[in-house]
């Protein structure tokens, strides 16, 4: 059970680690998202999954009738004057629609007809005029029209220029008390009034329209969807734009006075009249929509058109209206895509299978933003949990970079501390021993200059060795006296060829006192042992023997064991000599806490009493992976 426990405490703290730079990258986003950052993105990302539904059929009650340049040349006068726009009317009345919207400016009189034209207004309560409520520009309704045939076309752009929202109604800015409803609206209610349906107040949203038993969805406050502090004035709704090349039945202004179109196109409509002309500027940009003539941009005629399709359509059809969660909802959905997104970086530690892995996850992300808003109107965050995804993969690509480098660093410094184990095992003994022989002179000349050409070929012989190390050969270790052990086999085995090969050297003189020796190595599992830490460890046993070589004076017992005691596995060598003289710390001392360190265990060396010195590493096998 400890072993479990300590393989989850581990795989705890490992996903700690890996969830810190993911935390940091999502809490980032969302303090982006909230200021506002992303609505830019959010906008263009909602404008693509609109324009990307599958294409829809041609709204019928909504008939368009444009007035376009070959109207102009067909009048011969521009603006058209008020004659004619009172015989197009009076064609129109007589093919019985059940509304007019005239979105055309009449405050000023266009000679001739101008009677005629207030006489058609007058007579007729099914036509809408317009006016223009909001700064900059007011432009007040025609002067014969009561403020129930008026509607507004004031429309707000959002911060790219393009337009997503209609104002349904506000408040008016010269008298705060009295309501301001626009075209579409007014539309509206003449189309649903000629039925009997009157306009409600909503029951869960009481700041809501209810229409039959169903409320339009609103933007009901500052952070709608993407918007953030957006400015809606009063009530405004969402744009769904119906998607086709064309939604509306088109006419011209020629085709009705001259008789050329279908009664059956008419009858009952809701039938908008205005220009449909460059000439007269009346164009708006959007996204969301195929244009097959301007790119961008879409006449004024025909987005009013749209926003009574769209509440017409909702009421009738069951079309979606646009909708957005509320704030809770939608930040627990990009956290819940922010924790997806870092474990499928902690999923593995290919670069490719995670490249792979969040491509898949933002195109099941894109997948449901889609059918969210494609069935059911709901303007889901996708912008900030794709960003998540590519910054985090970036972050990821740029922390394998550092780690490598890190690890080139760390294999470096391995390898110096590496050769400072072999030099000072091997060739630095060697020096020693004839040093201190020639000193006293109480060798043979011909014995110290066989030293001196051992350490000759010793020295060459680690050369050797490190250019294996160079060639990446870093499956091996070589000690002291020369053996090369292959770190593939067990710690067990290794630590028995570093006991025997370490005590038949010759040159440590305290090993010919030795009467006693005796050595113990359980078995370890040490499949989860890096080989530079199993090659430390041989290092330690090695270093351990050494010391005892020269410096435990009348030394004559050395044992040298592993085993579990408990939980852990103590690796230890112990002797009867003269014990610890020195209490500088020397650089295998400093290597062998390292080690410690590294397998998140300890190391302590000391005197025995009465005699003797203990040199112990200790560790828990499992709690290092």
């Amino acid at each position: 059970m400890r072993r479990i426990w300590s393989r989850i405490c581990k795989e705890a703290e490992l996903w700690l680690r890996a969830t810190s730079p993911g935390i940091i990258v999502l809490v980032g986003v969302i303090l982006i998202r909230i200021i506002g950052g992303l609505q830019p993105l959010e906008w263009m990302f909602l404008d693509t999954m609109l324009h990307l539904r599958p294409k829809e059929q041609i709204e019928e009650r909504v008939v368009i009738v444009g007035i376009d340049e070959e109207d102009i040349k067909y009048v011969g006068q521009y603006p058209i004057p008020d004659g004619k726009i009172a015989e197009l009317l009076t064609k129109l009345l007589s093919l019985k629609p059940r509304a007019i919207g005239l979105d055309l400016f009449k405050n000023v009189p266009v000679n001739p007809g101008s009677k005629q034209l207030t006489q058609v207004l007058q007579e007729n309560n099914n036509i809408i005029g317009i006016e223009k409520i909001l700064p900059p520009g007011e432009i007040p309704a025609h002067k014969s029209l009561p403020p129930e045939q008026v509607g507004f076309v004031d429309l707000r752009n959002d911060g790219d220029i393009k337009f997503r929202r209609y104002l349904l109604f506000t408040s008016d800015p010269k008298n705060k008390q009295n309501d301001k409803y626009s075209l579409g609206l007014q539309l509206v209610i003449q189309y649903f009034s000629a039925e009997g349906t009157e306009l409600e107040t909503g029951i869960n949203d009481e700041d809501a329209i209810l229409i039959r038993g169903k409320e339009l969805p609103r933007i009901n406050n500052s952070n709608f969807g993407g918007y953030v502090n957006v400015d809606h004035g009063g009530l405004s709704i969402l744009m769904n734009f119906r998607n086709t090349d064309k939604p509306f039945r088109i006419l011209s202004l020629r085709d009705i006075v001259n008789g050329k179109v279908n009664p059956k196109w008419l009858r009952n409509r809701i039938v908008i009249v205005g220009n449909r002309n460059s000439s007269a500027g009346d164009v708006f940009y959007t996204s969301a929509l195929p244009t097959p003539k301007l790119e961008g941009q879409i006449y004024g005629i025909d987005y009013h058109a749209h926003a009574v399709s769209e509440i017409i359509s909702y009421v009738i059809d069951n079309r979606p209206m646009l909708n957005s969660w509320v704030d809770i909802w939608e930040y627990l959905w990009i956290i819940i895509w922010g924790f997806v997104a870092i474990a499928l970086v902690r999923m593995s530690e290919s670069v490719w299978l995670k490249l792979f892995s969040v491509c898949v996850a933002g195109i099941v992300l894109l997948g449901c933003g889609y059918t969210m808003l494609w069935l059911w109107g709901i303007w889901i965050p996708v912008a900030p949990n794709l960003l998540i995804f590519g910054v985090g993969l970036i972050s990821f690509l740029f922390y394998q970079y550092d780690r490598f480098l890190r690890g080139q660093i760390e294999e470096r410094l391995n390898t110096i501390k590496y050769t400072f184990n072999l030099i000072h095992n091997g060739p630095l003994q060697t020096l020693a021993y004839g040093l201190r022989h020639m000193r006293v002179q109480d060798v043979p000349l011909e014995e110290l200059i066989e030293q001196f050409e051992k350490l000759d070929q010793e020295i060459r012989a680690i050369g050797d060795f490190l250019q294996l190390e160079a060639l990446g050969e870093k499956e091996i270790l070589r000690l002291g006296s020369g053996l090369i052990l292959d770190l593939n086999r067990p710690l067990h085995y290794l630590l028995y060829e570093v006991y025997s090969s370490t005590l038949e050297r010759k040159d440590f003189e305290y090993f010919k006192t030795l009467k006693v020796k005796i050595r113990n190595f359980d078995p370890i599992d040490d499949k989860k042992l890096t080989k530079n830490q199993k090659r430390g460890i041989c290092l330690f046993l090695e270093e351990a023997l050494c010391n005892i070589g020269k410096h435990a004076q009348g030394v004559k017992r050395i044992q040298a064991s592993g085993e579990y005691i408990g939980n852990q596995y103590k690796l230890w060598v112990k002797d009867n000599g003269c014990g610890i003289k020195s209490k500088l710390e020397n650089k295998g001392t400093k290597h062998c806490k390292i080690l410690a360190k590294q397998l998140k265990g300890e190391f302590k060396r000391e005197s025995l009493f009465p005699k003797g010195t203990i040199c112990e590493l200790s560790w828990i096998p499992m709690k290092q992976f």
